[in-house]
């Protein structure tokens, strides 16, 4: 988890400034569902993201 709270920290929040709290949290819930979970690369995944990597696709 500490890795994960690292790389949002380091990829959306750190150069946002939310106005309210819905704002950051439909930001937060749009790098989780739209890019963290369906586009970007893992290490334990072989670097492929997890929708390659459950699609069987090795690069």
């Amino acid at each position: 988890m500490e890795s994960f709270f690292s790389s949002m920290k380091t990829e959306r929040l750190s150069r946002k400034v939310y106005r309210t709290r819905e704002e950051a949290r439909s930001d937060v819930f749009d790098y989780i569902e739209r890019f963290y979970n369906p586009v970007r690369k893992h290490s334990k995944l072989d670097f492929l993201s997890p929708v390659d990597f459950e699609q069987g696709l090795v690069g």
